[in-house]
């Protein structure tokens, strides 16, 4: 093949990939989360899902999660503001529910002891298990004395002479 035809056939292959792209684009659209008739609802909304946890991404606020789920809840929570709940009764709701999971920060309890200091716990262990550690091979490793018969062997080996050591006195 020539290189003109070569040519012709790369572009002929990009056009078709970029119109097969673009027909299969509004496809692949979803639909837009509807939002409430009233901004207050909506703001309130924003800020109570703010607070909660999508129990399916498990590191994404229910407002910035896209899960299914998430659109459930956030339609749950938008029923219950317009059943005229209060924020606390909506939380409160949610966690009877779902557990306190739910909530992003949950309050400290028995039950969320370990949440709230497992880390500091394994933390310090590991800085005791690393000191322990440190302490135990510092006695293992004494410095390595060396006979005059050895230093000799060694000078010898690397080709320098042997110059005694100086007194300090």
């Amino acid at each position: 093949m020539t290189r003109s035809r070569l040519t012709s056939c790369a572009a002929s292959a990009a056009l078709a990939a970029a119109l097969t792209l673009g027909a299969a684009s509004p496809l692949l659209a979803a639909e837009a989360t509807p939002m409430a008739d009233n901004p207050v609802v909506e703001a309130r909304l924003v800020a109570i899902s703010e607070e909660l946890r999508c129990l399916v991404c498990q590191n994404e606020s229910l407002a910035a999660s896209r899960a299914e789920l998430a659109d459930d809840l956030r339609r749950e929570v938008r029923k219950l503001i317009n059943d005229g709940k209060s924020d606390a009764e909506i939380r409160d709701y949610l966690v009877a529910r779902y557990g306190d999971f739910v909530l992003y920060r949950p309050p400290v309890k028995p039950t969320t002891w370990l949440l709230w200091f497992g880390p500091f716990v394994i933390l310090a262990g590991a800085i005791f298990g690393l000191v322990a550690y440190l302490r135990r091979r510092s006695t293992r490793l004494a410095p390595a004395t060396l006979s005059d018969e050895q230093k000799a062997a060694a000078q010898a080996l690397l080709g320098t002479p042997h110059a005694p050591p100086k007194d300090n006195a």
